[in-house]
């Protein structure tokens, strides 16, 4: 029996362009975060382990689950996408009591599972309302409820957190750290680190469709740091600032970018270079 979510050696390419390439991820219990801008892979990672899409090459597992079998993997498995999208016309309620139903159950288990997860994101006040009304976070919350309805092992999320406000956010965050204490998988995807570092239990960072780093968060940015950052400064004096930045210590290289409006440095410390770069400019 396995309790982990693996990927080994998992290639996916859509044509020509590549998704993700060479993954070998193992996955523990807990919240993991997956970190990286827009067209890193991400998304693509989410779509291979929900079984949405097939590897090009390679083996995805979900605990004892191929994800070959969807009618089986999302028994397990609960799957918000980033699409801020509803069937047309639905309460909260008959959104996420529809999806219970769709998948088997009689209608007074779906009921009673439906207000469950509405009230688990503090929605029930607000379920027999039209989603049509609903606000951005409400909208996010009820496709979380509807991911959670059926009490997965596997919680996969996409952007979350994205353009929630503090409190939304902070509601958010709060199911999933519940969720997770109760056992849960909890995979949610993010485009900036410090956003999730709080909450990951781990982080899997990735690039290009590559993984560049995973771990716990400390590892992670232990890794990053050991690589140098580089970093564009426009400016109409590039010269002048590349030689107050090259008697910096923790600058590497700089150079004068080619159409001579601004420099490319390269830091060991992109924190610290931050702050001290009002003070050269």
């Amino acid at each position: 029996m396995s309790d982990r979510i693996i990927f080994e050696d998992v290639s996916k390419f859509y044509g020509e362009i590549l998704g993700v390439n060479r993954v070998n991820l193992s996955i523990p219990p807990g919240i993991t975060s997956l970190v990286g801008p827009n067209g890193s892979g991400k998304t693509t990672l989410m779509n291979l382990m929900t079984g949405l899409v097939k590897p090009t090459r390679g083996r995805v597992q979900v605990l004892d689950y191929t994800t070959d079998n969807p009618e089986k993997l999302f028994k397990i498995l609960g799957y918000s996408t980033q699409f801020d999208a509803f069937p047309k016309g639905l309460t909260g309620f008959q959104f996420v009591n529809s999806y219970l139903r769709l998948a088997g159950m009689d209608a007074e288990s779906a009921d009673l599972l439906a207000w469950k997860a509405i009230e688990r994101v503090n929605l029930a006040d607000d379920a027999n309302r039209n989603i049509a009304g609903y606000s951005k976070g409400m909208r996010q919350r009820i496709r979380l409820a509807q991911a959670l309805a059926h009490n997965p092992k596997v919680l996969v999320l996409d952007e979350p957190l994205n353009g929630l406000d503090p409190l939304a956010r902070s509601e958010m965050i709060a199911v999933f750290r519940s969720t997770a204490a109760q056992g849960c998988y909890v995979i949610i995807s993010s485009h900036i680190l410090h956003e999730v570092d709080v909450i990951s239990d781990q982080v899997i960072l990735l690039s290009n469709g590559y993984v560049v780093a995973e771990g716990q968060i400390s590892t992670v940015r232990s890794e990053i740091q050991e690589h140098p950052t580089q970093i564009l400064i426009r400016c109409n004096r590039p010269r002048e600032l590349a030689a107050k930045f090259l008697a910096d210590e923790h600058t590497i290289e700089v150079a004068i970018h080619k159409d001579e409006r601004g420099l490319l440095l390269k830091t060991r410390d992109a924190d610290r270079f931050y702050l001290e770069m009002n003070l050269v400019a």
